[in-house]
C-alpha cells in the first residue's frame, strides 16, 4: 500500500555529514509517522529519530541528539534524516519506515529496504 525508498547513504569521514532522504509513494495519505531505524553488524536496531506526518513533533534517541534532524514535507511525501558530526559509532544500515493508520500503538508497518552509512574513524 505504500512503497518507501531511500537514498542519499554512503561513505563519509569522522565529523563530516549527511541527508537521507525517503520518498513514499502509493497511499500517502494513511501515513501518521516516518522514523529511521538504524542496526549495524552484531547489534539490536534501534529507532534514531521518529516524525509525526501531520504536525511535525520529533522524537531522538540520545545518542544522535544535537547531531541528527528528522523531517518531512508531506506535499512532496518525502521525509529527510540530516546526520552531523558524525561518529564512527553511526556507522549501521539506515532503515525508514511508517507506521499508517491500519497499525497498532507502536507498530511501523512498512520499510524500505535500507541505505548503507559508514563513518571512517
Amino acid at each position: 500500500q505504500v512503497l518507501l525508498v531511500e537514498s542519499g547513504g554512503g561513505l563519509v569521514q569522522a565529523g563530516g555529514s549527511l541527508r537521507l532522504q525517503c520518498a513514499a509513494s502509493g497511499r500517502t495519505d494513511s501515513i501518521t509517522h516516518m522514523a529511521w531505524f538504524r542496526q549495524a553488524p552484531g547489534k539490536e536496531r534501534e529507532r534514531a529519530a521518529v516524525v509525526w506526518w501531520s504536525g511535525g513533533s520529533t522524537e531522538y534517541i540520545d545518542s544522535v541528539k544535537g547531531r541528527f534532524t528528522v523531517s518531512r514535507d508531506s506535499a512532496k511525501n518525502t521525509g529527510y534524516l540530516q546526520m552531523n558530526s558524525l561518529r564512527p559509532e553511526d556507522t549501521a544500515t539506515y532503515f525508514c519506515a511508517i507506521r499508517s493508520v491500519a497499525a497498532g500503538s507502536n507498530e511501523f508497518d512498512y520499510w524500505g529496504q535500507g541505505t548503507q552509512v559508514t563513518v571512517s574513524s
